[in-house]
């Protein structure tokens, strides 16, 4: 088959080619390259805002075809599934193998199912974007009373809005190519990301204070134009999907390090970080106990039952 009659899959991110997300990408690609030769024509786009786009962006360009696949944290969705709003609750997860086991389970297809229903995509997978942490250019923060007053970036999510704002802080709900703007000109005293994101982007570079809250865990669904997906042969179909699932597991191996590798950068840039005693750790889950307490009216009972709560 030519390459102009071969089916055209072009998979895009937010990242840099280094980061575990866009090696996942390359993987997916080199798996279904591998298994249909010249009858797919795969091309990758790693930073979408490398080209002027915001990072949100990446929805509505899969959504729209433009691209083929994305992925994007769970939190930039709620807004139009609103079910997405429990992975988003504080303290939710109590470590990586209870999240990843939910996601990958009855949670994760529960979810999926709950985006396709409302947005045109196919979801194939899950990411780990991991365990959130603060970082900020004033302080350090070790309990909910150090954040008082502090203006901190969230994810655009009222759940994150409204967890930031019972511990005190006030809460900014940006995209991140904002955000980062905000964060170089000083504008914004703080922000949350796994460690990995928050070096990725450079944050650590003006913020010396960083804490190790974990307050939530979120996840990145890979998502596909549901109109090229559906037209797509079924042996592609099913192919993309077991690359998919492939690169998930391939990814997180990745997180792991990428955390460590995130760490010691932070460390060697000369920042202070600060790791909670049980006690402290809880200090800020009781501040947030409200939102756990509406989860179960909200959300319902199976839902937590399905993270073990």
């Amino acid at each position: 088959m030519s390459k102009a009659n071969a089916i055209q899959i072009r998979m895009g991110g937010y990242g840099p080619a280094t980061t575990g997300f866009s090696k996942a990408l390359k993987f997916i690609g080199d798996r279904l390259t591998s298994e249909f030769g010249d009858q797919v024509d795969i091309k990758y786009v790693w930073n979408i805002m490398d080209f002027g786009y915001r990072s949100e962006d990446i929805l509505w360009l899969v959504e729209s075809g433009v691209l083929s696949l994305g992925y994007q944290s769970s939190s930039y969705l709620t807004d139009r599934v609103p079910e997405l709003g429990f992975v988003d609750l504080p303290f939710l997860f109590a470590n990586r193998d209870q999240a990843r086991g939910a996601m990958d389970g009855a949670l994760g297809a529960r979810l999926a199912q709950a985006i396709e229903d409302k947005v045109g995509y196919r979801i194939v997978g899950w990411f780990e974007n991991g365990f959130r942490h603060i970082s900020n250019h004033v302080r350090p923060v070790r309990s909910p009373a150090d954040l008082a007053g502090m203006t901190i970036r969230v994810l655009p999510s009222e759940i994150q809005k409204r967890t930031f704002a019972l511990l005190g802080a006030v809460p900014q709900r940006l995209d991140l190519t904002e955000a980062l703007e905000m964060i170089v000109a000083g504008t914004i005293d703080a922000q949350e990301n796994p460690l990995a994101n928050t070096v990725t982007y450079g944050a650590h570079k003006y913020h010396p204070f960083h804490t190790l809250t974990g307050h939530f865990y979120i996840s990145r669904p890979i998502f596909i134009c549901r109109a090229q997906f559906d037209a797509w042969p079924a042996p592609l179909q099913d192919a993309m999907r077991r690359a998919a699932a492939e690169a998930v597991t391939f990814q997180r191996a990745l997180a792991v390090e990428e955390e460590l590798d995130a760490r010691r950068a932070i460390e060697a840039q000369g920042c202070r970080i600060e790791e909670l005693t049980a006690e402290e750790h809880e200090a800020f889950v009781r501040a947030v106990a409200p939102m756990m307490e509406e989860a179960g009216t909200i959300y319902g009972a199976e839902m937590l039952w399905q993270v073990g709560r």
